[in-house]
């Protein structure tokens, strides 16, 4: 009477393995249960005395007591020169707007200083 393995599935062996694994579950969630039960709140420390820094105090001073930077006039933008142009009034002319051959010029001598740079970093 012996009972050489199959080729279905054991039932027994997966009835112990789920026995096994419904106990566990049933234990981990007793433990949960009374650890929930018997948490202590944990105390947090203390908050530490607001001491007010010397170093800081000097810092805040000094800050206050330094000159500020004096601010310049920025001129308006192009956009808003273009935007608002003087009305010609009658004996005034208007000022000079650069030729475009000069500026081209200027384009080929700034162009010629960057190529040099160039040449010389490399």
């Amino acid at each position: 009477n012996m009972k050489l393995g199959g080729l279905g599935p054991d039932y027994e062996t997966i009835k112990e393995k789920k026995e096994k694994l419904k106990l566990q579950k049933e234990y981990a969630r007793q433990i949960n249960e009374y650890n929930m039960k018997n948490i202590t709140v944990v105390q947090r420390l203390p908050a530490r005395p607001q001491v007010p820094s010397v170093s800081r105090q000097k810092a805040l001073e000094y800050a206050k007591k330094i000159p500020r930077p004096k601010t310049f006039i920025t001129r308006p933008s192009e956009q808003e020169v273009k935007g608002v142009l003087p009305q010609a009034q009658t004996g005034t002319s208007l000022p000079q707007i650069p030729s475009l051959e000069s500026l081209w010029s200027r384009h080929e001598r700034e162009k010629e200083i960057v190529a040099a740079f160039k040449s010389l970093h490399i």
